[in-house]
C-alpha cells in the first residue's frame, strides 16, 4: 500500500511521528508537506494529497 501524507503547521509534528511508524512498518508513503512547523495554509497540501489519490498514485491519503 502507498500512502500520501500532508498536513499544515498544526499537524506537522504528528505527521513526522506517523512517518516514523510507516517506515518501521515498511509502508511506502510520500510526504507532500509541509516540511517545517511554520504557519501554512492546509488547503495547499490537502489538494496535492487528494489529487494524488484520485489519480491512483496512492491508495490512501
Amino acid at each position: 500500500m502507498r500512502i500520501a501524507l500532508g498536513s499544515d503547521h498544526g499537524g506537522y509534528h504528528l505527521k513526522e511521528e506517523i512517518k516514523k511508524f510507516l517506515e518501521e512498518a515498511g509502508v511506502l508513503y510520500r510526504d507532500f508537506g509541509c516540511f517545517n512547523p511554520e504557519a501554512v495554509d492546509y488547503p495547499d497540501y490537502a489538494r496535492q494529497v487528494a489529487e494524488a489519490v484520485a489519480r491512483g498514485e496512492f491508495e490512501r491519503g
